[in-house]
């Protein structure tokens, strides 16, 4: 296959400013950490060349006063990017080396994976939920040596680290639409393997700078000419733009943030026009309610402004804005390019809508164009075991489809369970986590209601239907005209003696299978067996 390599685009834009002069008071250090042979001296460095600066990586003026201004780098210094891979390639651990080596967290402290905080990422060991982290870099283009002419300038990128099993795909498409490139993180074991291929076309199609990274070199059974030859033949990425990476040992990394800053071209958008914000994720907090994850395309936000959604028309005051570095850090601003939180005051989770545009109230924009929505796959029964509890459940639900906004949920009811809701999901794992979540979820919500109603403890158990996969169209005959029906409950099929069934369809997909050839014939045996047609057969290491 071979595909167009976009070419970078940087264009020029007018400096912003990144805080705010209270919030800038109240702040706490942030660090930020150089690269290259920049000049500026540094406080406190570090034998690794991190420092910590009280200035958000600025020109920090000794004296700040109530009312003066701190200036950031230009926005065209912005990096927005993802990390894609298929799942256990490394990208959580690499996303950990990142936040190391800028300074964000400190090297030995904190957990493993430390943007995977659900419990469930935790005890599965795999990525469920995208995560974002801001990052202060400070890097020379081009030079050996410091002078006036190249000169160190402080970048700002923010890192998105995405899941890399198929159910969570709906996760990564999201996670692209806010930014300008992305690390293809592959195997040097494995090599290219499913999610790989799929992750690439989503950037692909999303019209992103790809730099493709061959990480764990360090295995005794990588191969990384193989794969080179794997990122040729399929995607055809030069093999001279492969950065070979072990994120277990440090080996090579210090390539990939300049091949960032350098490769990846800075955000589009108009600082002076009006603010329009894409709405990427949200989830519930208990105190301060819906907390929305925007990044802003055009103009700037503040805190205090009155801003409106273009899919509900319903007006919020912005009670908190900031940015996650890596967790919740309030900056009292967000200027074109940025990728932060908004705390609007949203107390119902139906109102973040994700792929929404935010504006400021009263004034008139194009909305951006949102995101498609996600096609389920497997549809499944959820039933409270007591059925006074249906009001409970129906409240963790929509608290956990505020974090999950791929999955469909509607009500229905059972003769035999009475009433609960059939959920759509995009494959058997994400059924299996989000059912986990939902119980764990659940479980402490009525811990926590009994708790401070009845000063008791009761648990409560859920009925999982079997998965319901299949989604039947049938034409029946009436009265001499024939109608479609879609149905998804076998109990929906009409047993109306005046009605007879035509025809019966049900769904199929276009799969790609990457296997390793020794599994070929036992895989094509497989799908001949589950009726699946064979349509073409090639190797991509030939």
């Amino acid at each position: 296959m071979a595909f167009l390599r976009r070419a970078l685009r940087a264009p020029a834009w007018r400096l912003g400013r990144l805080l705010s002069p209270a919030s800038i008071s109240a702040s706490r250090p942030l660090p930020c950490a150089s690269g290259g042979s920049g000049s500026g001296e540094e406080a406190g460095s570090s034998p690794a060349g991190i420092g910590w600066r009280r200035d958000y990586c600025s020109n920090y003026r000794q004296g700040t006063r109530e009312g003066d201004n701190l200036d950031l780098s230009p926005p065209e210094r912005i990096r927005n990017f993802s990390i894609i891979a298929h799942i256990d390639h490394g990208k959580s651990t690499l996303a950990d080396r990142l936040l190391e080596l800028t300074g964000t967290i400190k090297k030995g402290h904190g957990q493993p994976q430390y943007l995977d905080k659900l419990q469930v990422e935790r005890e599965r060991g795999i990525t469920v939920k995208a995560q974002t982290a801001t990052m202060f870099y400070k890097h020379t283009f081009g030079s050996s040596g410091a002078s006036r002419e190249h000169k160190a300038n402080d970048f700002l990128l923010n890192l998105i680290d995405t899941p890399g099993h198929v159910d969570f795909s709906y996760e990564v498409s999201r996670s692209l639409a806010a930014c300008q490139g992305a690390l293809l993180v592959v195997d040097a074991a494995q090599g290219v393997q499913a999610q790989t291929v799929a992750n690439f076309y989503l950037a692909f199609e999303s019209n992103l700078t790809i730099i493709p990274i061959i990480n764990k070199i360090d295995q005794p059974t990588a191969d990384p000419d193989r794969v080179k030859a794997q990122l040729k033949s399929l995607f055809d990425l030069d093999p001279s733009d492969v950065l070979l990476t072990s994120a277990k040992t440090g080996q090579g990394l210090e390539q990939v943030i300049p091949a960032v800053i350098e490769r990846i071209p800075s955000p589009p958008g108009n600082f002076d026009s009006p603010l329009r914000m894409l709405l990427l994720d949200s989830y519930y907090d208990e105190y301060k309610g819906v907390i929305c994850h925007v990044a802003v395309v055009d103009g700037s936000l503040h805190k205090g402004d009155k801003i409106s959604s273009a899919a509900t028309g319903q007006v919020y005051e912005v009670l908190d804005v900031g940015i996650m570095h890596p967790e919740l850090t309030s900056t009292g601003v967000l200027f074109t390019g940025q990728v932060g939180y908004v705390v609007s005051g949203m107390r119902s989770t139906k109102e973040a809508r994700v792929g929404d545009t935010l504006h400021h109230y009263r004034s008139t924009v194009e909305p951006l164009r949102g995101f498609k929505p996600a096609k389920h796959m497997v549809f499944s029964g959820l039933y409270p075991a007591d059925g006074s509890d249906f009001d409970a459940l129906s409240s963790a639900i929509e608290k956990l489809t505020c974090n999950d906004a791929s999955v469909s949920v509607t009500k229905e009811t059972s003769t035999a369970l009475g009433i609960g809701f059939r959920c759509g999901f995009l494959g058997l794992l994400h059924m299996d986590v989000f059912h986990q979540r939902l119980e764990q979820v659940f479980l402490f919500f009525i811990f926590l209601l009994f708790i401070h109603l009845h000063k008791s403890c009761r648990s409560m158990e859920l009925e999982l239907y079997p998965p319901f996969q299949l989604y039947h169209i049938f034409s029946n005959i009436q009265m001499g005209g024939r109608t479609k029906v879609h149905v998804q409950n076998p109990a929906s099929l009409s047993s109306n003696p005046g009605k007879r069934l035509v025809a019966c369809w049900e769904p199929s997909v276009i799969a790609t299978i990457i296997i390793p050839s020794e599994y070929v014939g036992s895989v094509i045996t497989l799908c001949s067996e589950r009726r699946g047609e064979q349509l073409e057969y090639s190797f991509i290491d030939r």
